[in-house]
C-alpha cells in the first residue's frame, strides 16, 4: 500500500489518520491526512536517522534514494549499507546527471561504485542528450543564463519526475537538512508533495558537524571539492566555494536569490513552467500561420 497525500475533509480530520478508498485491485489505497502526517514528524523527530530508515523501509514498496552524492546524501548511502535489520534495505540510488556536474563530482560516483558494490544507480540525464554537446544543440548554449527556469527543468525537474514514474517510485530519500539554510530551516522529516511522492529527510534535524563526524569516522568517500572550500556541490556553473561564516549552501547561485534547483519546489512550478512553455509554442505557430497567410496573399 503506497502512501499518497490528498486534501483532508472534516471527515478525514475525526478519523484514526487514514482515508482509505477501494481500487480497481479490491485492495484499500492508503493516503496520509495532514493530522497523521503531523504526528508522524513528532515521532520521527525523536528517532536516530537510522530508525528512520527501518521506519520507511517498512512503510514504502519502493523506496529510492535521490542524490547528487553531497555530504549528507554519502551518509545515509552509508547507513543504508550498514543497516542492521531484519528486512533487507534493497534502496536504490536516483542521480540527475544534469551534464554539467564537476569532473570530481563525476569520479566520486565512481569511487562510491566501488566502494558499495551492491548499491544499484540509475542515471537520468535531460531528455534525449547523452552529451554537454548533445545538450547545446539541443538548448543552446549556457541556457542557465539565456533561461534559467528553463534550465532548470530540463537539466533537473524533467528527469527526476521521469525517474519516479518510470520506476514507480513511492519514496525517496534526500539528504537536505535544516541546517542547511534557505527554505530548508523549517524542513520536515516527512513531506508529502502535490502527486503523492512522499520525501523523506532522515538527517533533517542533523548539523553539518554532526553529518562531518559521521563521515570522518566510517571513512566514506567524498568530494575532492570538500578540500577545496566547498560545502554544497552542485553544477559547475552555479557552485563557488563558501568561507566559514556562510550558510552550507551560500555558493550555490550566489548572488542570485535563489536556494533550490526546482526539483524539491512546489510542482506548481513545473506546471507554470509547462503552461508558459506551451503559450509560447501557441503563439509562434499564430505568428506562423500569420505570416504564411499574408505571404500567400501578397504574391
Amino acid at each position: 500500500m503506497a502512501p499518497r497525500q490528498r486534501s483532508a475533509s472534516s471527515e478525514d480530520e475525526a478519523d484514526s489518520g487514514y482515508a482509505s478508498g477501494c481500487s480497481t485491485a479490491g485492495l484499500p489505497e492508503v493516503y496520509f491526512t495532514r493530522p497523521h502526517l503531523k504526528f508522524l514528524n513528532q515521532q520521527l523527530a525523536k528517532l536516530d536517522p537510522r530508525d528512520v530508515l527501518k521506519w520507511c523501509i517498512t512503510s514504502f514498496p519502493t523506496l529510492y534514494q535521490t542524490s547528487a552524492f553531497g555530504l549528507t546524501g554519502l551518509a545515509i548511502m552509508d547507513m543504508v549499507d550498514k543497516l542492521d535489520f531484519t528486512l533487507k534495505p534493497n534502496i536504490e540510488l536516483i542521480f540527475i546527471d544534469t551534464l554539467y556536474h564537476f569532473p570530481q563530482t563525476l569520479d566520486l560516483v565512481e569511487r562510491v561504485k566501488q566502494r558499495y558494490p551492491n548499491l544499484i544507480i540509475h542515471t537520468f540525464k535531460p531528455e534525449g542528450c547523452e552529451t554537454t554537446r548533445e545538450f547545446e544543440e539541443k538548448h543552446g548554449m549556457q541556457l542557465w543564463e539565456a533561461d534559467e527556469e528553463k534550465y532548470d527543468y530540463v537539466a533537473k525537474v524533467e528527469p527526476a519526475q521521469r525517474a519516479y514514474s518510470q520506476l514507480n517510485v513511492d519514496g525517496v530519500l534526500t539528504g537536505r537538512r535544516r541546517t542547511q539554510g534557505g527554505k530548508r530551516g523549517e524542513l520536515d522529516i516527512l513531506e508529502a508533495a502535490d502527486d503523492g511522492l512522499i520525501k523523506v529527510n532522515p538527517l533533517a534535524n542533523w548539523s553539518f558537524k554532526q553529518v562531518q563526524a559521521y563521515i570522518k569516522e566510517n571513512n566514506v568517500p567524498t568530494n575532492d571539492l570538500l578540500d577545496q572550500g566547498y560545502r554544497s556541490v552542485g553544477d559547475w556553473h552555479s557552485t563557488q566555494p563558501v568561507t566559514e561564516s556562510e550558510d552550507e549552501r551560500a555558493g550555490r547561485w550566489k548572488g542570485r536569490n535563489k536556494t533550490e534547483c526546482g526539483i524539491h519546489n512546489k510542482r506548481s512550478r513545473y506546471a507554470m513552467f509547462l503552461a508558459d512553455q506551451e503559450q509560447k509554442r501557441q503563439q509562434e505557430l499564430s505568428e506562423a500561420i500569420s505570416n504564411g497567410l499574408e505571404i500567400e496573399a501578397s504574391s
